[in-house]
């Protein structure tokens, strides 16, 4: 399992480059965890119902092919997008969607935070406000798209949107929840718990 920091990102180019990398490899391919942090985009998912899509403003609106209904992604929030051949792994989705709900349960947990998923809306929260969200595709028995953490964000946008398609939900982040965490900092802890979750290997330091 390689993981890779890769900072700054456009939403639609890097996009691409998942699926790019999801429909080219092969069962030799390792599998990777990308994580990044793009400016502001408001992403729909493949059956995304566009009324909850309120008043986008100067935000751009990309369709794009994961599961799940409307989100904000912006600057402050740290993306994880788990590239993992699901079959080879002999995991199947549920236990991916879990591994990366626990891995944010985990982390808040170190910091005294109390947080959990939610059986009937994919996500983890805390009391009540969300945290962190889910949305993936599987491809050619693969993963891509992913998870994400609300790390230091303005929570403005959101405001615009029904996050994930639920009415007046209210969205948190790492700072607000009293963990001054960085966005690279926050993707090194979290991966080892990713990863236990999963049962892989960490990376050899």
């Amino acid at each position: 399992m390689k993981t890779r920091f890769r900072g700054w990102q456009d939403y639609v180019p890097l996009w691409h480059e998942m699926r790019d990398f999801t429909d080219t490899r092969n069962e030799d391919t390792p599998d990777e965890i990308w994580f990044c942090e793009h400016p502001g985009v408001f992403t729909l998912g493949l059956n995304a119902a566009k009324e909850h899509l309120l008043a986008p403003g100067d935000i751009p609106v990309v369709q794009i092919d994961r599961g799940g209904q409307v989100t904000f992604h912006g600057p402050g929030q740290l993306m994880i997008y788990p590239l993992i051949d699901i079959r080879r792994a002999n995991i199947g989705v549920r236990r991916l969607v879990t591994a990366l709900e626990q891995s944010v349960v985990d982390l808040a947990a170190e910091y005294d935070v109390t947080a959990a998923a939610r059986a009937d809306a994919p996500g983890v929260y805390v009391d009540g406000r969300k945290l962190a969200s889910v949305g993936l595709r599987i491809r050619r028995g693969a993963s891509f798209h992913g998870m994400a953490l609300n790390v230091e964000i303005d929570l403005e946008p959101f405001s615009r949107i029904n996050p994930c398609g639920y009415e007046e939900l209210e969205m948190t982040d790492l700072h607000r929840l009293g963990v001054a965490l960085q966005l690279e900092e926050t993707a090194e802890k979290i991966t080892p718990h990713f990863l236990r979750h999963l049962a892989i290997r960490p990376p050899p330091q």
